[in-house]
């Protein structure tokens, strides 16, 4: 009787037996109504969950200072998010183009405290991660980093992240933005109901920590007079490592490590202190022109050299392989979750779709994400599908769009030509490593 209870059904259903009997409604009577006797609105059962209610915005300790300096926001899993900084008179590609310049020529700052964090404490927290994560955790050092990648149990990536060795039985794990609540979900699913033995906490700690990168080739002059008690010269804290002391007074750990390809840093200082940090390097790096940027440029940054995002170059059918990340899986290892199905005859097949980079043959036509790919723009409809583009950019550093796209067999068809079919026409790219910029990862130890 749905939400009216026979109220505006009961119409319904008079006139079709009206219809069924000939005579006119007056003559059959009517159902008994039961309450409510007026019809409720889903309004009414709602209530107070919709809108902010029922999608709470969060913000980052540095929320305020982005917002005061004119950022325009994006919506990432629940936070708001400086999408861009644009000056006066840019839009957002001009901005974005600026952005990326300076991060590539000097140095860049960007707000990465929505990362999702997780304090990973106890004697078997190396060998819970190692079941946990497809990498080996056992041998790593304490202060340094590694990057991990989670699967399902069907072998499908699930997330991606930084974890650091903070001692012997502390890890500081990071995870997507959007993953944070799901990694700790799965962390502690496997660990009360599959290995209860571990002697193992788990720990949101998302909320505790502010994460300031500072990217570009300055970004350890801008940093080295603000902290003490860490040496931040490359013998001393090579890429990949972890180190922990004060910044500005506040404690912090600092990580070197790079989404954009540059030298870079990521400064973890706590969270009540995290605007006070960030204008403190703000104006440290004011003599090398300091440029906040947004989440449009990290993305292009990123893209510029093949560095994925679960969610967009991943779909929930992708495996490490199938992503590049092969190489990150540990061969000796006897298990990790998604083991078994990574075995499967299915997930070799060299027709899998696979991460490629895509070069349009007019360097200024930038591919729609999520449009297809195909090998005959001639043949009949509906085509065959061989792939789609995951993330395409303008890049400014190269001054040409890039695109990363999954294809069958990619790693196959490098230099081949395929198609891109759009309302407006065919478009022509050529399959290319997906690295775009320093494939030799020399900038990173700028």
């Amino acid at each position: 009787m749905a939400t009216d209870q026979g109220k505006t059904s009961n119409m319904n259903a008079l006139g079709i037996v009206s219809d069924a009997l000939g005579k006119p409604v007056t003559e059959i009577g009517l159902t008994t109504f039961r309450q409510p006797y007026t019809p409720t609105t889903f309004g009414i059962f709602a209530g107070h969950s919709r809108a902010d209610l029922f999608d709470p915005v969060r913000r980052t300790p540095i929320h305020g200072w982005a917002e005061a300096n004119g950022a325009v926001f994006e919506d990432v899993a629940l936070w708001k998010r400086a999408h861009y900084f644009p000056q006066a008179g840019e839009d957002m590609h001009a901005a974005v183009d600026r952005e990326c310049l300076a991060v590539r020529r000097s140095v860049g700052i960007f707000d990465a405290s929505t990362l999702g964090k997780i304090e990973v404490v106890g004697p078997d927290a190396a060998e819970f991660l190692n079941r946990m994560y497809v990498n080996p955790w056992s041998k790593l050092a304490p202060g340094r980093l590694r990057y991990g990648i989670m699967l399902r149990e069907d072998g499908f990536v699930t997330d991606d992240g930084v974890v650091g060795r903070m001692a012997d039985d502390r890890f500081h794990v990071t995870t997507t933005t959007g993953g944070a609540p799901r990694v700790l979900q799965m962390m502690e699913d496997y660990l009360q109901t599959e290995w209860p033995d571990l002697d193992v906490w788990l720990t949101s700690t998302t909320e505790q920590w502010a994460v300031i990168a500072v990217q570009g080739p300055n970004a350890r002059k801008v940093l080295e007079p603000l902290v003490e008690g860490i040496d931040l010269s490359a013998a001393a804290m090579p890429h990949m490592s972890v180190k922990e002391g004060r910044i500005c007074g506040v404690p912090t750990r600092l990580f070197r490590v790079s989404f954009t390809g540059e030298l870079g840093f990521e400064v973890n200082v706590p969270a009540d202190h995290g605007r006070a940090v960030w204008e403190a390097i703000v104006a440290a790096g004011a003599p090398f022109g300091i440029t906040p940027y947004g989440t449009e440029t990290m993305h292009v940054l990123r893209a510029e050299k093949g560095y994925i995002i679960v969610g967009q170059e991943t779909d929930g059918t992708a495996t490490p392989d199938d992503v590049g990340l092969a190489w990150a899986v540990g061969k000796a290892k006897n298990d990790f979750v998604g083991k078994r199905s990574l075995a499967r005859a299915s997930m070799a097949d060299p027709m899998r779709k696979q991460l490629v980079g895509l070069l349009t043959h007019d360097p200024k036509t930038v591919l729609e994400e999520g449009a297809q790919i195909v090998v005959d723009p001639a043949a009949p409809v509906p085509m065959p599908m061989v792939g789609h583009v995951t993330s395409s950019y303008h890049s400014a550093v190269l001054g040409r769009s890039i695109a990363l796209a999954v294809v069958k067999g990619g790693r196959a068809r490098m230099g081949e030509t395929l198609h891109v079919p759009m309302p407006g026409g065919t478009i022509a790219v050529t399959v290319t490593d997906p690295v775009f910029y320093d494939p030799k990862g020399e900038r990173l130890d700028g």
